[in-house]
């Protein structure tokens, strides 16, 4: 962060200092919203959510080194009071951006694939000088502003992810730190529920590109017809990427080896190099292309930006996450998240990754999908169906849609334990269990698992299916 005195920060936010602050005591961060993490010389912001308020903690805060608390009433310690916190953390943010005209800001959003991309081009970045990018997924009106405060003086990239939740959002994190290159991935059915449909999921991705100036680069994925249509919202300059020939950056003769992960040839206009990822699925090909068609766009040779991509290794947990057990039964992380879309990516991924081998998925509802909820959670039972699964478990309340659509597609026997082929004359195909939770989840499942198995687990945040992988591998390794 820039160093800035409180009497500054005052300014900025509007604010008050109160608790015998001293206007000339300087923060030099970091800027925080977990009193766990504030570290000498922090500005600690204390936010008043659902389940707790940050303001219990300002005393503590103080104790372990911050400089002083942001908050909206006094607390007893050293403090800016302001009307809002996150406004005001907002109002900081943006002025700090402000004061660092040596920094490009790439942003970076979509339905999926924007933190693997995110990660992807922060390295691209490096190469070339300083980056500031987010930390997992700090991509919203907290995480946001607070990854923006993490630049300073010799921030060179500042390389962003941005979600949304509604029309307006994205916008909105935009005007804290003005983009001057736009990635844009895709439209897919996340938050279907929350937005309303996907033309007004395309309304809110494309608030992206709206933010660029006409000296930008908007870099939009070819093979989406809805980000397509997103060229004609901006005054930037559109660069393509995607599998098509028509794409500037593109990939092609893409294989896959017996681990899932891509090699393909990296096509740029200014010539081609190979790349080998070690990334987990096919659909990792397209987040390669977007982080490399903005590398390219920054001036970055395709042999340098190959090379980066055939080393990058995932930074973010709990996405495509695969590990050997020491009896070889192979589980696949990939519990971050989850939405239609990604769901058909991951059993692809687990297709491509089993082989002839036994397959087992562990899935919980996906949330947020409006009314069209019950047919897209049936069509993940049905997805499953299709899978070669030996078992698929169901965790957790509103199962009864993806358990409809696995016995539609054939599923409904019970799971058989060991290994080899279905015994006593069964037919060839998947049981069905739903189980209560995690704990129900892990028991079962561990109970039918034998060596060399494959194990998916795939499902949506609050499902905590996390859990599931960290017991099956006998323990969190994070």
């Amino acid at each position: 962060m820039i160093p800035l005195p409180l009497a500054r920060i005052a300014e900025i936010t509007s604010g008050a200092l109160a608790g015998m602050a001293d206007p000339r005591a300087v923060v030099r961060g970091p800027v925080v919203v977990d009193s766990r993490a504030v570290e000498p010389g922090s500005l600690f912001v204390a936010v008043k959510g659902d389940r707790t308020d940050g303001h219990h903690f300002a005393a503590q805060a103080v104790a372990d080194g911050a400089v002083a608390v942001l908050a909206s009433r006094p607390v007893d310690v050293p403090a800016v009071i302001v009307a809002d916190p996150l406004a005001a953390l907002a109002a900081l943010a943006t002025a700090v951006c402000a004061g660092l005209p040596a920094a490009t800001v790439i942003g970076v959003t979509g339905s999926a694939g924007k933190t693997t991309t995110k990660d992807l081009l922060a390295r691209l970045t490096a190469r070339i000088g300083p980056t500031v990018a987010p930390v997992e997924s700090f991509n919203n009106e907290i995480g946001h502003p607070l990854t923006v405060l993490r630049a300073d003086e010799s921030t060179r990239y500042l390389v962003l992810e941005l979600s949304a939740r509604g029309v307006g959002h994205i916008a909105d994190l935009a005007r804290i730190a003005p983009p001057r290159i736009g990635v844009v991935l895709n439209v897919g059915t996340a938050h279907l529920g929350v937005f309303g449909g996907k033309e007004v999921t395309a309304r809110a991705k494309g608030e992206l590109v709206e933010a660029l100036p006409a000296d930008g680069v908007a870099v939009l994925n070819a093979d989406d017809p809805l980000v397509v249509a997103m060229a004609g919202r901006t005054a930037a300059r559109v660069t393509w990427y995607g599998r098509g020939a028509a794409a500037a950056v593109r990939a092609e003769g893409v294989t896959l080896d017996g681990r899932g992960r891509a090699s393909f040839t990296l096509r740029t206009p200014s010539g081609a190099a190979p790349v080998r990822l070690r990334l987990h699925g096919e659909h990792a090909v397209e987040n390669a292309l977007a982080a490399a068609a903005a590398g390219y766009e920054l001036g970055l040779p395709v042999t340098t930006i190959a090379e980066e991509l055939s080393e990058a290794e995932p930074r973010s947990r709990w996405r495509m996450e695969v590990t050997d057990r020491p009896d070889g039964v192979t589980v696949i992380n990939d519990a971050y998240n989850a939405n239609p879309d990604s769901m058909r990516a991951a059993f692809g991924a687990l297709a491509a990754l089993a082989g002839g081998r036994r397959r087992f998925a562990v899935v919980a509802a996906l949330r947020e999908l409006g009314e069209e909820s019950a047919a897209l959670n049936e069509g993940v039972g049905r997805l499953a169906a299709g899978a070669g699964l030996e078992a698929l478990f169901v965790v957790g309340p509103d199962a009864a849609p993806i358990l409809t659509g696995a016995g539609a597609g054939g599923a409904g026997r019970t799971p058989r334990a060991g290994g080899g082929p279905a015994g006593d004359g069964a037919p060839p195909g998947a049981g069905v269990v739903h189980v209560a939770d995690v704990a129900e989840a892990v028991a079962e499942l561990s109970a039918l698992l034998a060596p060399g198995d494959v194990v998916l687990v795939k499902g949506p945040r609050a499902a905590g299916l996390e859990r599931v992988a960290a017991a099956l591998l006998g323990g969190d390794r994070r």
